[in-house]
């Protein structure tokens, strides 16, 4: 997966990086052996080498009589491995460094890395629910523990693309109940997106599905009353006139050309902060 943390990782480099004249002069000459091997790493990194770049700064790492190089080297080898996509290993080294340095200024980026290799590993709504809401939770912790941090921003925005995904799971599940038709657990589906996961764009199909299933069941009733709900809530909604049709089968749904407001939207103003 292409890493989309470029504005991050410039600043991070820029907070690392140092030059070889400023390195020598604040090294002894018997020191210079591990500064080489950073600066070699460093050299690694820069060019795309980042398995070598890993396995030298553990070397510094290991070799450094200097907590800030160790640190440093420590830190950038996880991150390394993270680039390779070497999730667990990755995972298992932020997590040493954080043990290790955990007074270091720098592990609010480092746990925000372990919550990006959650979030990396999630796949489709119709795979295990599982790392999904094990991401939800590491997201959730992160913005409490971190607020005002640039990584916080960043993570807020993510936690609305893994809650859609939840709900694309519940929709996807209670889909699958209803071709079984088994109606009972596919409206408990239904129901919870509509209370948990109100403000995601499920929303509306999901009352929808429930107008579906409870005028199957003879609930004509319930039927009118989440059409209500959808109507009263979506009264634009594709999935109103769907639902509408349904209870009134005279109904002609009518083609109507559709506005759109002319901004950019959500995902694409919190990606411009990011970048700006």
């Amino acid at each position: 997966m292409e890493k989309i943390l470029k504005i991050f990782l410039i600043s991070f480099f820029l907070l690392i990086s140092c030059s070889k004249e400023k390195v020598n002069q604040e090294i002894s000459f018997k020191d210079k052996e591990y500064i080489q091997s950073y600066l070699q790493a460093v050299e690694a990194m820069n060019n795309g080498d980042l398995f070598f770049a890993s396995k030298k700064f553990s070397e510094v790492e290991l070799a450094s009589p200097s907590i800030e190089y160790s640190s440093k080297a420590a830190l950038l080898s996880a991150f390394c491995l993270y680039s390779l996509n070497f999730y667990p290993e990755a995972k298992e080294s932020m997590q040493s460094f954080i043990r290790k340095y955990s007074a270091d200024p720098r592990v609010p980026y480092a746990e925000y890395i372990l919550v990006m290799i959650s979030y990396e590993q999630i796949r489709d709504e119709d795979k295990d629910i599982k790392p999904l809401l094990q991401t939800d939770k590491l997201i959730r912790e992160y913005v409490k523990k971190y607020p005002d941090t640039e990584y916080a921003l960043d993570l807020k925005f993510k936690l609305g693309l893994v809650t859609n995904q939840l709900a694309a799971k519940e929709l996807y599940i209670s889909k699958y109940y209803i071709k079984k038709k088994k109606w009972i657990p596919a409206i408990n589906r239904l129901k919870k997106i509509i209370n948990i996961y109100d403000d995601t764009v499920f929303v509306e199909e999901a009352l929808h599905r429930l107008v579906e299933i409870y005028y199957t069941v003879g609930l004509e009733q319930e039927a009118k009353a989440t059409a209500g709900l959808l109507g009263y809530n979506y009264n634009s909604s594709e999935w109103y006139e769907q639902s509408y049709k349904i209870l009134n089968k005279d109904y002609k749904i009518l083609k109507t050309e559709s506005t759109k407001d002319d901004e950019d939207g959500l995902i694409k103003r919190t990606i411009k902060k990011i970048l700006n």
